[in-house]
């Protein structure tokens, strides 16, 4: 009756790693879920050129400052959105610490965006002393990379 079945009175200093996988497959879900979720700013539908040069490396910066026009009188910086009187402060403002080689504003155009649009933000950018400014594209699909 007193009989034990599988085991001994000793301590056992193993790891049991089941409840650790078990945490460690619902951390990776949670991050497959959430990353996507991250991407920083509004989607716009920019223009595709299969002769766009490679990318600059700084566009994906926080540092960097990126206007967003998705559509003709709507502008975003971030997430942000801001009309275009009160654009110029803002870009004056987030680049008035930077030194003058790193002062380049990007600009992400819808294709629908009318073309006097795209200048009026040019010009507003050139009045705040800002002589670099970046046109993206996007990449044909199919092509390298």
């Amino acid at each position: 009756m007193g009989a034990k079945v599988g085991g001994s009175d000793e301590y056992n200093s193993d790891i049991n790693v089941t409840p650790m996988v078990d945490i460690m497959l619902v951390l990776l879900i949670i991050f497959m879920i959430v990353t996507p979720m991250l991407q920083a700013g509004v989607t716009v539908n920019i223009p595709k050129n299969m002769n766009t040069p490679e990318e600059d490396a700084e566009i994906t910066k926080d540092t960097s400052v990126v206007i967003a026009i998705p559509d003709n009188n709507s502008f975003y910086i971030g997430t942000d959105p801001y009309p275009l009187t009160e654009l110029g402060e803002k870009i004056k403002t987030m680049m008035q610490d930077k030194p003058p080689a790193q002062r380049i504003v990007y600009i992400k155009s819808g294709i629908d965006v009318d073309y006097g649009t795209v200048v009026q933000a040019i010009d507003t950018i050139r009045q705040q002393d800002i002589d670099k400014v970046g046109l993206v594209a996007d990449r044909k699909k199919g092509t390298a990379e």
